[in-house]
């Protein structure tokens, strides 16, 4: 569908109101299957990103004109319909073979796909080698039931947000739908006395709260040589440090860390070892990705236990998928720490290929982590940091990729304080 444009081609007001109308009408109608909206690249750009994304190809109607195909389309929705509607101009029809087709003229997607992805790979290679070694896929069943000693209907999450964070609200969102109270409390670091009010009134939120969410984000701009180095010096405060051992210790409380807030964890020792502590050089670490920049996209991840609260509500091998952001999710560890891992329960997930084997491989592992791990708990379970984006999951999210994507992981933390 298309507006009308003025003399200086540009989307006229009425007309355009129009367009957005009609299309509104029809997704509400169930009607839309998928849809686009031109841009520089014209239409042509538009059905090579819609098919090439979902494996199908395309048969341009002859009636197109080049222009029509790649000339400016502004203002204008490009929609695959679920049956025949007298709206718009007809584009063409999508097909199983994997070529664009105009007037008998075809061309391979393959070919395009290889074209398209290969423009800047001399300059920002993607298409690394990743190591042919085959990470075990670890397995660890427990029969433990996870219960709090303390009993609240409505367990209360406390999101602290840190300069750069930025995944508060769909964290607070996540746990709310789960049945929780969140509680976002941005984190003042104007000033030396601002900090220090802060960590007073965090300290003092902390003690009626039954959970601690520290969420992703770019915290103080993903600071050099570590990320979330900020989060940590705030948690390593002698207040703060005190209350989240009492947390932790005394109140079988919960913590959770995702993304920026799972590189806080693994630098603070909350995982893997359930408590801040000094860490050294032969603790684990998270560090840069394999391609030296960030990562955006959907992953596989596996179950590894269910030696958790976090977990309780999955059974080992359960696979999800989960959207990923970062720039330093590639977790370490030496040999010895990953085999009390293994053998304590202590791997959450890893990143799996389609058969659900853990991998190496750049396409399903984004960073090249050690036994392709994306998420850890400590000993007794209880803290759970994982770089996938588990929050980030909704009603008609992701919707032509499968997979399931509900972790129910916030379930889980709720039904522990039942």
């Amino acid at each position: 569908m298309k507006p009308e444009y003025d003399e200086n081609n540009l989307p006229k007001t009425e007309s355009l109101l129009a367009v957005f109308d009609k299309v509104t009408s029809l997704a509400r109608a169930g009607k839309v299957l998928s849809a686009y909206t031109p841009t520089i690249g014209g239409v042509a750009e538009a059905i090579y990103k819609m098919a090439i994304g979902n494996g199908y190809g395309f048969e341009f109607d002859s009636a197109l004109s080049m222009n029509d195909i790649f000339g400016y389309n502004y203002g204008s929705f490009i929609l695959e319909l679920s049956e025949d509607i007298d709206v718009g101009i007809v584009v063409g029809k999508v097909t199983d073979e994997k070529s664009i087709v105009y007037n008998g003229k075809k061309i391979c997607m393959n070919t395009l796909n290889d074209l398209y992805e290969s423009k800047l790979e001399s300059v920002y290679s993607c298409n690394i080698k990743s190591s042919t070694d085959k990470p075990e896929t670890i397995s660890y069943t427990t029969d433990k039931q996870f219960t709090s000693s303390i009993k609240v209907a409505r367990p209360k999450v406390l999101i602290p947000v840190f300069p750069g964070t930025n995944c508060e609200f769909d964290s607070a969102k996540a746990v709310e739908d789960a049945g929780a109270e969140a509680e976002i409390f941005v984190i003042n670091n104007l000033s030396a006395d601002d900090i220090k009010r802060s960590a007073e009134e965090f300290v003092s939120k902390l003690k009626k709260s039954q959970i601690v969410f520290i969420p992703g984000g770019f915290s103080g701009g993903d600071e050099p040589d570590g990320s979330g180095k900020f989060i940590t010096a705030f948690f390593r405060g002698a207040a703060v440090k005190e209350e989240v051992t009492r947390l932790l210790e005394n109140r079988d409380g919960l913590m959770c860390g995702i993304c920026n807030g799972f590189q806080a964890l693994v630098k603070l020792g909350l995982v893997p070892f359930g408590k801040i502590i000094d860490t050294d050089e032969t603790c684990p670490t998270l560090t840069f990705n394999n391609i030296a920049r960030h990562q955006s996209k959907i992953v596989r991840t596996r179950i590894a236990t269910n030696n958790s609260p976090w977990l309780a509500d999955c059974n080992v091998g359960d696979v999800y998928n989960v959207p990923i952001s970062h720039g330093e999710g590639k977790f370490l560890a030496n040999d010895e720490t990953i085999a009390r891992l293994i053998a304590n329960g202590q791997i959450a997930t890893q990143y799996v290929d389609l058969d659900g084997n853990a991998t190496y491989d750049i396409d399903y592992n984004p960073n090249g982590s050690t036994l392709a791990i994306e998420g850890i708990i400590s000993p007794d379970g209880r803290v759970i940091g994982k770089m996938g984006h588990s929050e980030r999951v909704g009603n008609g999210l992701y919707k032509n990729v499968y997979g399931d994507y509900d972790i129910k992981m916030f379930k889980s933390a709720v039904k522990y304080f039942k």
